[in-house]
């Protein structure tokens, strides 16, 4: 009988204990579940105004755009002009020497096939003809600069000038120009095939798309919305986006328990963001109303 009792005793005492660990296991992955949910909705925060703030759409840096994608040119590398272009002659490839130091980005050089911007002065009298102007680089070699820095030597076939010779005007890129190279990158919501969940992916030109943030909610899960200068939203005219909004909603991996509920299901939390592209132009489409023009 005293062992019978003592065996029903450490029954309960064993089905309390494991009730408890069972709890606490339960609370356990819910919190981790919400708190990966959390970080990975914040990384959109991170990554896309980043990307953002780099665009002038004035310039045609959004390349396409609706509510769940945006196309756009991701500047990757940075570097000087030492030695200026020869402008004002034929049309075909021209050369400039760019400094080797300082140069930034995640390659510290150019080479064929890259596209970059140029910073095009125009006529140093107006700041209205100031603008980046696109072109696709041919070839890049070693080559000092005239005062003795180590450079490189950047062939360009200039995109600006094909069927507008009208900027193919002597000194109108001087020594200085900053020369930005960009890639052609794609944010969109993306369903991946492997497990048909939703997420925040970025796509590099044609390429494959690589998921960044997620899962998210469903087929609703990423929207953008685009304002122009006086907050009006735009979806037509690209050059007139100087805000653009984004929402990214999530959901946890897993399924977990809930707070006063014993059912399980799945938890969603969402962030909005504002960014303000800094790299508005001063004058033209997209201009700031406050901004004036010379």
């Amino acid at each position: 009988m005293e062992l019978m009792i003592a065996i029903v005793l450490l029954g309960i005492f064993a089905t309390g204990v494991y009730q408890v660990l069972l709890n606490n296991q339960r609370s356990f992955a819910a919190q981790t579940q919400r708190i990966d949910l959390q970080q990975n909705i914040r990384a959109a925060t991170t990554i896309l105004p980043a990307e953002f703030r780099e665009m002038d759409a004035g310039d045609s840096d959004i390349v396409a755009m609706d509510s769940s994608s945006i196309t756009m040119r991701a500047m990757r590398q940075l570097a000087f002009i030492c030695d200026a272009p020869a402008l004002g002659g034929g049309a075909g490839n021209i050369s400039f020497t760019v400094r080797q130091t300082p140069f930034f980005g995640n390659r510290q050089s150019f080479q064929a096939g890259d596209s970059v911007l140029v910073f095009y002065e125009g006529n140093p009298a107006r700041r209205s003809d100031d603008q980046w102007v696109r072109g696709a680089v041919t070839s890049s070699s070693n080559l000092a600069c005239t005062d003795g820095s180590a450079g490189f030597q950047v062939q360009l076939q200039p995109q600006w000038i094909n069927g507008n010779v009208g900027f193919n005007v002597a000194g109108a890129i001087t020594a200085g120009s900053p020369v930005r190279g960009f890639t052609s990158l794609t944010y969109r919501l993306w369903q991946s095939p492997s497990d048909n969940l939703y997420y925040l992916a970025q796509q590099v030109g044609n390429g494959t798309p690589q998921p960044l943030v997620g899962p998210l909610m469903g087929a609703n899960g990423l929207g953008f919305t685009y304002y122009d200068s006086t907050g009006t939203t735009t979806t037509g005219d690209r050059a007139q986006v100087a805000l653009i909004g984004v929402k990214v909603r999530g959901r946890t991996s897993q399924v977990i328990r809930q707070a006063n509920d014993p059912a399980l299901a799945y938890k969603y939390d969402s962030v909005s963001i504002q960014v303000a592209l800094r790299n508005n132009p001063r004058c033209g489409p997209g201009s700031m109303p406050f901004r004036a023009c010379g």
